[in-house]
């Protein structure tokens, strides 16, 4: 079995036993220059953030719910602090610092699993 296989699998069952009420998502994640965001907040490159597509942004229900995404066998909890348009239904768009605990900067594009810590 690949190790990119392996890690999915590790992700998922990690997902299943630490978070069972969580409704999971699949889709990709960049990452993006923060500043001031949909939500009205201002925020740095390190500030563990996350801007979600626009069908799941809603109309700002969603500000500031945590997300808690997972790839590459990692995770990190992030708030929603906006709005994504170029985002595909279940893509993000993290925080540099998110990004980093999950994958180098480098990759640019990653595929994650994610969902609203409260649902």
């Amino acid at each position: 079995m690949s190790h990119s296989i392996m890690s999915i699998i590790l992700s998922m069952i990690c997902l299943v036993v630490a978070l069972p009420q969580i409704v999971v998502f699949s889709g990709s994640a960049t990452f993006f220059n923060p500043g001031l965001d949909t939500c009205g907040a201002t925020n740095t490159a390190a500030d563990l953030i996350v801007k979600l597509s626009t069908p799941r942004y809603g109309t700002g229900e969603n500000c500031f719910k945590d997300v808690v995404v997972f790839a590459n066998g990692a995770s990190v909890t992030v708030s929603v602090v906006g709005e994504c348009p170029g985002c595909g239904l279940n893509d993000i768009d993290l925080s540099p610092g998110a990004f980093a605990r999950l994958a180098d900067l480098s990759e640019g594009r990653i595929n994650v699993q994610w969902g609203f810590a409260d649902s």
